[in-house]
């Protein structure tokens, strides 16, 4: 039988350099038990531990850093195994949105436009050791948002998750459903992640 992850793909995205806080990982695993229950939980940790890399995610610390790569694993293995395409995806990083006791925080400290603008570098330095996130545009009249995110690369699968998470928030603040589009990518060869929102 084919396994969701290799040990090589592993590796890699182990070595990724960067933490995240472990809040993340205990948002996947609400995410994944309300849509698989427990027996699915249990069934991507026992890919974990086929790895060589015991986790629950669970139990992982709110505020403590782990390995960034660690979030593309869960992922890539989720989607694997779950058959989770790129809307499933997207519906995770709106879940994790949602329930992120950090989003929460955030959300009901900065709700206009305006100040989401100023404090979103610094948001994302409480989530991520890596990546330099910024808005490069904002156009309330003509409703659009434009957020670069730099020196970021764990795997495709992540961007889409992003997608969900950016548009979860923004829908937030604005009060209106929001479409996103990745209008650039790393992994399409550019030199970083554009998302463009519209509502």
């Amino acid at each position: 039988m084919d396994r969701p992850i290799s040990k090589e793909e592993f590796d890699e995205l182990i070595r990724i350099k960067g933490k995240v806080r472990g809040v993340a990982f205990k948002t996947q695993a609400e995410f994944l038990i309300k849509q698989e229950g427990e027996k699915g939980l249990e069934r991507l940790e026992e890919e974990l531990r086929r790895l060589d890399y015991p986790f629950k995610l669970r139990e992982a610390k709110s505020m403590e850093f782990y390995p960034i790569g660690l979030v593309g694993i869960v992922q890539l293995i989720a989607k694997r195994m779950f058959g989770y395409d790129e809307k499933m995806m997207e519906k995770m990083g709106e879940f994790e949105s949602k329930v992120s006791f950090i989003m929460r925080l955030f959300i009901s400290h900065f709700v206009s436009l305006d100040r989401v603008e100023k404090v979103v570098p610094e948001m994302w330095r409480k989530y991520y050791t890596v990546g330099d996130l910024e808005v490069t545009e904002s156009d309330k009249q003509k409703r659009r948002a434009v957020l670069r995110l730099s020196n970021f690369k764990i795997h495709k699968v992540h961007c889409q998750d992003l997608v969900g998470y950016f548009t979860s928030v923004l829908q937030m603040v604005v009060k209106s459903r929001v479409n996103c589009e990745e209008t650039k990518c790393v992994f399409n060869g550019d030199d970083y992640h554009e998302f463009l929102f519209k509502w």
